[in-house]
């Protein structure tokens, strides 16, 4: 249980970050099906289980200690580390970017040595997720009205972004102009504007899921391909080098950088290589240390 508290810590710590995903780090800890499944699971059908067998069976149907761990992991690294992680991409940007981008090439690399039988139809399906991560990756905001019916239809959204590796929730917030509202009424316990948020994230989740679990299934080799290549196509978020193309106003009142372009290291005035390589090599490698401790217990 506390393996899996912890995984949904390291989770809720990547979705934090805009251009990062849970899903990612669900994968290189070897819990994404299963977590898709215990999802899915939640439903009409709990209910008639509970109602047939009694609480034990329920629990156990919807594979319960497990997503409950998992979920709680992530809430308490929401709540502790998203201060810390939002101030080291404000002060130390190149740092913590290049730490991620070696994460994640590192779980990309990971994935795909686990897909078996590559040919034209896999290797076009990682492409086709590549291009549609990169281009989310790069593309411009659009501001949306926040009303209680966009609100909803947000969180439905962000959520399926948010189990699917390579593709950001919160950069999807951010490109929907939703991100500082979220995030001001977390702040503020905005408890009727967060429901509605949440009402959409669980039934988003409770869709996206079943579908999920449905082409991991009866495509699983195929899925993964095209998983895998949203995971490489995200790196063009996550290159520790950017140009600067317009701005957001954060939570605080401070314009903080929101559209960038990546450029050359040598194009910036202090590109800090050093120091952006150690930050790559600890990621890279973090991703071979989770395999080994996460991986065997369950």
């Amino acid at each position: 249980m506390i393996w899996n508290f912890l995984k949904g810590m390291a989770m809720g710590a990547a979705d934090i970050v805009p251009g990062i995903s849970g899903g990612t780090i669900a994968l290189i800890t070897g819990i994404y099906e299963r977590l898709i499944s215990a999802i899915k699971s939640v439903g009409w059908d709990t209910l008639v289980m509970l109602k047939r067998s009694g609480i034990k069976s329920a629990w156990q149907q919807m594979d319960g200690t497990f997503l409950i761990s998992v979920l709680a992991g992530a809430a308490t690294s929401i709540l502790l580390l998203s201060k810390v992680l939002h101030y080291l991409i404000e002060s130390q940007p190149i740092m913590t970017w290049s730490f991620f981008f070696g994460l994640v090439l590192a779980s990309f690399l990971y994935v795909v040595k686990q897909i078996k039988g590559w040919n034209m139809a896999r290797m076009g399906l990682l492409a086709v997720g590549a291009v549609l991560a990169a281009f989310i990756s790069l593309s411009q905001s659009a501001q949306i009205e926040v009303t209680h019916l966009n609100l909803f239809v947000a969180g439905a959204i962000a959520i399926c972004a948010m189990i699917l590796p390579g593709i950001s929730g919160s950069f999807i917030l951010l490109l929907m102009g939703m991100y500082e509202f979220i995030i001001g009424s977390i702040k503020s316990f905005d408890l009727i504007n967060l429901g509605i948020f949440a009402s959409g994230c669980l039934l988003g989740i409770m869709l996206f899921s079943r579908f999920l679990s449905w082409v991991l299934r009866h495509f699983h080799d195929g899925t993964m391909a095209l998983l895998s290549g949203f995971m490489l196509g995200a790196l063009v978020k996550l290159w520790p080098w950017k140009e600067v193309l317009s701005y957001r106003m954060s939570s605080g009142g401070q314009s903080v950088p929101f559209i960038e372009n990546p450029v050359w290291p040598w194009a910036q005035s202090e590109p800090q290589i050093l120091l952006a390589l150690g930050a790559f090599v600890v990621g890279f490698s973090l991703v071979f240390v989770v395999d080994r401790v996460f991986k065997s217990p369950n």
